[in-house]
């Protein structure tokens, strides 16, 4: 027997964890993703973004309720807590796009015997916002996708995903790439600085038809959107053009959302193959 074996380089942690190594970290959270999104039959996906302090009704209507009992409450915090039993008609109209979404997906496999699952919900994977549509995903009886990503403070991933397809990415980058790669739909709730990179990158994405595929997007919460975002100014300052503004569509009710999506997947994906870029 030798003295020393030596440990072959895929099963050295020393060497994956290392600058060399990285090539093959980001190969894996492609080549991993793609394997378990196959075996789950996921052919194609409809993308939930939004920010991950937006509390359900209930949770915000409780933490009120609480505070509004608590003797050293200040103001500040009534107010704070008023406001997000505000911002929860957000969570409760993504649980219920998210659920009215998989319902009609669900019937269209069933009308066209398709084992594949078309237009999976799918969101970063935590709280607030995404917690809301993987929810409404599942109690439709669907499954639903969560790629979450390792943060210095934790993400904690929510209860609805599917396990199956419970994902935690180290690379945003990759991780912004399996958001854009399946997906045929993509809907914006109000969020902060994710958000917004998210947005802008899809937006920048369509609009040099990098995307290769009808996209159709919904900028959800005119009220939020119009005080947060002033494309118009880029219009008049001609850093975009007018027709952008034509590149998303804005909605106030789940209704309009669910018409806008359901037409515009009818008309460009249904009876097409659910694919890639």
């Amino acid at each position: 027997m030798p003295r020393h074996m030596p440990v072959k380089a895929y099963k050295n942690p020393d060497f994956i964890d290392s600058r060399e190594a990285r090539i093959l970290r980001i190969m894996a959270e492609y080549l991993e993703t793609e394997k378990r999104m196959r075996e789950a039959g996921i052919e194609d996906t409809v993308v939930f973004f939004g920010s991950a302090r937006i509390p359900s009704r209930e949770d915000a209507e409780k933490s009120l309720a609480a505070l509004q009992k608590e003797k050293k409450a200040t103001k500040k915090d009534i107010t704070r807590a008023e406001r997000a039993v505000e911002m929860s008609r957000y969570y409760e109209a993504a649980r219920e796009l998210a659920f009215r979404l998989t319902q009609w997906a669900k019937e269209l496999a069933v009308e066209k015997t398709d084992p594949q699952q078309r237009f999976a919900v799918v969101t970063g994977g935590g709280p607030g916002i995404m917690e809301a549509a993987n929810r409404g995903a599942e109690e439709a009886g669907g499954s639903t996708i969560g790629m979450n990503i390792s943060l210095p403070f934790e993400q904690h991933e929510n209860p609805y995903v599917t396990r199956e397809l419970a994902f935690d990415f180290h690379y945003f980058f990759m991780r912004k790439f399996w958001f854009s790669y399946l997906a045929k739909a993509m809907v914006v709730f109000p969020g902060g600085y994710g958000t917004l990179d998210e947005f802008f990158e899809l937006m920048t994405l369509v609009s040099t038809r990098k995307m290769g595929k009808a996209m159709p997007v919904v900028l959800y919460g005119s009220e939020y959107w119009n005080e947060i975002l002033n494309l118009d100014a880029m219009v008049k300052y001609g850093t975009i053009s007018p027709s952008d503004l034509e590149l998303f569509h804005c909605s106030d009710s789940v209704d309009d959302a669910f018409e806008f999506l359901t037409n515009k997947l009818s008309e460009h994906h249904v009876d097409k193959p659910g694919g890639a870029m």
